[in-house]
């Protein structure tokens, strides 16, 4: 009976927590949670320096999203992004019985390629199937632009190391974003997608959709079973793909790379990728289109290439049977950006006293630098509390909280959130990221606030929405990006960094509570904080403050965007001096 009592009793109390726990709109998160309202709480703003800095190449190989094509951006000016990546086989050591040089179908040799033709998936959301038609539309996710863009895919005859032959092998092979000038010295002379079909009507005249005038289209791709001869155009639907980019590929050039390789070239995919050693995706402007394109966020590892052929059954049977092979897009991949940057109103950045606006920028770009609290250090603390009027190398400020000669010992630390004012003027109409991402660039790597953070968003990439960075509008709410709303402020709550940098800082302070020096960047995806090389590290202080930084957010470079904030020199009278950088510290004292 008691226990009965008890499972009841504990079932209804996790049903209410769990009522309580859910109710919350998704939109509200991150803004509702930690808060406009602070009642009986006091706040204290403290003064931040920051400053922008210029990025330079960074490593491009290997990353799980790539830009793809050609965008002018009203504020940042021209991106031309180009891709390269390795082919493997699906199948190793695959079998011919053919001879592709054999016509007559009565010999027992003949083979016949029927088409090769390469796919990759867009980013794309499922909206309806037609339900007289079987058709099913769709609307493209992370796209910029709406123009033409030239796309020429070549053979690449460059090798792509996965181990530096300059280390000995030691370490891994890095490729970076302004390496364009290799590859295009190294490709071969046949343009492989030069069909001149429209591939979403098979009735139209012929064009240059699928080369020189190239477009990201939200169509569905459809493949058709057979060719009526007497009437123009495809019949009877065989199969059915999400939007992607789809390109008819030289029947010609697969013959002779494939089907007629010399011996053992298709035995393992380590051999056949230094035989075929991958394929170039070339962009440019349209002629039509030269000051505007489109570009696009790929994920080309979900791509193939797809070769089908008509071949005997075997070597003694004369049966004639339709066969595919499969290429696919894998094995290591380098994105190539080629980028005209511009920063209207940029100056030379000011390490010491800041800037008036910060330029963040993706690809390869520029970011900010951040150091928390004055730079003011006139006096410190010894370790029984004791005011000492001799510099100790961290901020008076913080000094001040840290210590109980500075009267504010007792604060209890509720919530710390810094915020960034977009600078609307600038930015116009230029598309705004989504989301900005702070981060320790002292040691690489994201604040504790990030790791205690598990909330979750939207989408995976806007999860972690309490420690934030999403774009808000006026109203602290998140913008929806997809009915084009614009926004007005990014805030990041740091709370936790914040707590540790009062209760476990002064004398004999750990290494995870000294007040590193930030790095803000705009990413495209939250949940993966890795870095990648940058081609010429740069350093930020002086002295023993000095911090080298060789590495970028990867998902820095994956993002195509920018956006120019209010930096922290403003001076007091100015029309934008409240939009300046805030540290907001919401604090109570204990009775």
């Amino acid at each position: 009976m008691k226990l009965n009592f008890f499972l009841k009793t504990f079932i209804a109390l996790f049903i209410i927590v769990f009522i309580a726990s859910c109710d919350k709109d998704i939109n509200e998160i991150g803004t509702g949670i930690i808060g406009n309202e602070h009642f009986g709480m006091d706040v204290a703003y403290s003064e931040v320096v920051a400053y922008s800095q210029n990025l330079g190449p960074v490593q491009t190989n290997n990353l799980s999203v790539n830009q793809f094509g050609f965008y002018n951006n009203p504020v940042f000016g021209k991106t031309k992004a180009s891709f390269v990546t390795q082919v493997a086989l699906a199948s190793e050591n695959p079998t011919f019985y053919g001879d592709p040089n054999e016509t007559n179908t009565a010999s027992p040799n003949y083979i016949k390629i029927d088409s090769v033709y390469l796919y990759v998936p867009y980013f794309s959301t499922f909206g309806s199937t037609n339900t007289d038609t079987g058709d099913s539309s769709y609307t493209l996710d992370s796209i910029k632009g709406s123009g033409k863009i030239k796309l020429s895919v070549y053979e690449s005859t460059k090798f792509l190391e996965t181990l530096d032959p300059a280390t000995g092998f030691q370490q891994q092979q890095k490729y970076y974003s302004n390496q364009q000038p290799d590859f295009d010295a190294n490709h071969g002379a046949i343009k492989l997608n030069n069909d001149d079909k429209n591939i979403f009507d098979h009735t139209a005249v012929a064009d240059n959709s699928q080369n020189d005038g190239f477009v990201f289209s939200e169509k569905q791709i459809k493949l058709y079973k057979k060719i009526d001869a007497n009437t123009p155009g495809y019949t009877d639907v065989a199969e059915r793909k999400a939007p992607g980019m789809f390109l008819n590929l030289d029947k010609d050039f697969f013959k002779t790379k494939i089907f007629q390789a010399p011996t053992g070239k298709l035995f393992n995919n380590n051999v056949f990728k230094d035989y075929f050693r991958g394929l170039y995706f070339k962009v440019e402007n349209a002629a039509g289109s030269p000051d505007q394109g489109t570009l696009a966020m790929m994920n080309f590892s979900s791509g193939y290439i797809t070769i089908v052929y008509e071949e005997k059954t075997s070597l003694t049977v004369a049966t004639i049977v339709r066969k595919t092979m499969q290429l696919n897009l894998s094995g290591n991949t380098v994105n190539l950006l080629n980028n005209e940057n511009t920063f209207p109103g940029y100056v030379t950045p000011n390490p010491n006293t800041g800037d008036r606006n910060l330029f963040l920028k993706g690809g390869d770009g520029s970011m900010a630098v951040i150091d928390l609290f004055s730079k003011a250090d006139n006096h410190g603390y010894d370790i029984n509390g004791n005011l000492v009027n001799t510099p100790n190398n961290v901020s008076d400020e913080l000094d001040d909280l840290r210590n109980p000669a500075g009267g504010k010992q007792k604060w209890l630390i509720n919530e710390a959130n810094l915020t960034f004012f977009i600078a609307k003027s600038t930015m116009a109409s230029a598309p705004e990221p989504n989301r900005i991402f702070l981060y320790d660039l002292n040691n690489k790597r994201p604040l504790i606030d990030y790791y205690t953070d598990y909330s979750s968003g939207i989408i995976p990439k806007f999860n972690k929405p309490t420690h934030g960075g999403l774009l808000l509008d006026q109203n602290g709410k998140i913008v929806n990006a997809k009915i084009s709303e614009k926004g007005t402020t990014y805030k990041i709550n740091i709370t936790n960094h914040i707590r540790s940098l009062i209760k476990n800082g002064g004398v004999g302070v750990t290494k995870d509570s000294i007040n590193v020096r930030l790095g803000l960047v705009v990413t495209e995806n939250i949940g993966n904080p890795y870095n990648a090389y940058l081609s010429s590290p740069f350093s930020s202080g002086s002295g023993t403050n000095s911090v080298q930084s060789k590495y970028i957010p990867v998902m820095s470079i994956a993002n195509p965007l920018g956006t120019v904030l209010y930096g922290s020199n403003i001076p007091l009278g100015d029309p934008d001096y409240n939009k300046r950088i805030k540290l907001e510290i919401f604090y109570t004292k204990p009775d």
